[in-house]
């Protein structure tokens, strides 16, 4: 998937070349970069033709968190829907909609000859699960659109997150953004990135790992109980809902020390291990266990891509229109944005 991502950084940066010396707003920049990057690596499409579904998305969620400790009457609400249960339902046929029309395009180009299979990227295999001739494993069609839901918001979401908090640390860190920016010349001088150099970018791992527990893009998960269970000296009866407070255990004094809050990527120089005194749960910003986020190497593949490619062409530093104001919405986002000023080497 390098070469897309490559191809999607490009054009940004082809766009920064005019405005270089004037103040930027990179979260908006980053959130067009990571729904074309996911557009193009998992359904084979574009931003424009995934925008859509990403508005709707977007929208649903909102509406999801506005009503999800909302009490429902039984009964009543079966017979009578609110404006959000409204709009909701028309959002969910709306993207159902969509995916389904990409499904139906690669289908068609199977029948007519166009094509001898529906594609190896993320919507091909999905559809070769939709068309499994053994029933026991072929999927629904809602499953097939479950997953492109999860896929196009989780692949763009997060990664647009973890991206501008990034840079956001680096603009007020100039001697940590100086020292990756060595490291990314001496890995790749001024050439594209690649995967040997960029599994050796070990300044750059310290930095957004240290991004990640500062400001984590999932500041919460919520796990059902699957069957009676023991935690400590607690007693957790099946089908109840726990809720892990990623942002608490990240902010936690007596995991990381009374430095917490202050920024110092030194602490994971000996790795995550070393960095969390060997407890696996105190660094968990993808999850832990067999629902860790799937799409961990993606998101941090396609963070060091970007990074390195806008390190080999700019310095920046936070513009004085920034305001700091970090809030969860879905992802932790910043809520008036991330000004920087670009300053081409």
């Amino acid at each position: 998937m390098n070469p897309a991502v490559i191809a999607s950084v490009e054009t940004m940066l082809e766009k920064w070349k005019g405005r270089e010396g004037e103040e930027m707003e990179v979260f908006e920049e980053f959130r067009l970069l990571t729904a074309e990057v996911i557009s193009r690596t998992a359904f084979g499409s574009n931003y424009l033709e995934g925008k859509k579904i990403f508005e709707m998305l977007t929208r649903l969620s909102i509406l999801v968190i506005n009503n999800y400790y909302k009490t429902k009457i039984p009964g009543i609400s079966m017979l009578w829907k609110t404006a959000d249960e409204i709009e909701s339902e028309k959002l969910a046929k709306g993207i159902h909609d969509r995916v389904m029309e990409m499904v139906k395009r690669r289908e068609k180009n199977v029948s007519v000859g166009e094509s001898d299979n529906f594609g190896n990227d993320f919507l091909g295999l999905l559809i070769n699960a939709y068309r499994d001739s053994d029933e026991k494993n072929r999927f629904s069609v809602e499953d097939l659109v479950d997953e492109c839901k999860t896929f196009y918001f989780a692949g763009q979401e997060t990664t647009n997150s973890l991206l501008a908090w990034t840079v956001l640390v680096l603009a007020i860190h100039t001697e940590w953004q100086e020292k990756t920016r060595r490291e990314v010349f001496e890995a790749f001088g001024d050439r594209n990135p690649n995967s040997e150099g960029i599994s050796k970018l070990k300044v750059m791992n310290m930095v957004i790992n240290e991004t990640l527990r500062l400001y984590s893009p999932v500041s919460a998960v919520i796990r059902k109980v699957g069957k009676d269970a023991q935690l400590g000296r607690l007693v957790l009866p099946a089908n109840m809902e726990v809720m892990i407070p990623i942002m608490a255990l990240h902010h936690d004094p007596q995991s990381w020390g009374d430095d917490v809050h202050l920024f110092k990527p030194e602490r994971f120089a000996q790795g995550i291990a070393s960095a969390t005194k060997y407890n696996s749960a105190a660094f968990i910003p993808f999850s832990m266990g067999p629902r860790s986020c799937v799409g961990m190497s993606f998101a941090t593949t396609e963070t060091k891509i970007a990074l390195s490619m806008i390190l080999q062409r700019y310095a920046f530093t936070l513009s004085p229109a920034y305001v700091h104001a970090p809030f969860p919405i879905i992802t932790l986002q910043p809520q008036h944005g991330i000004q920087v000023m670009l300053h081409p080497l």
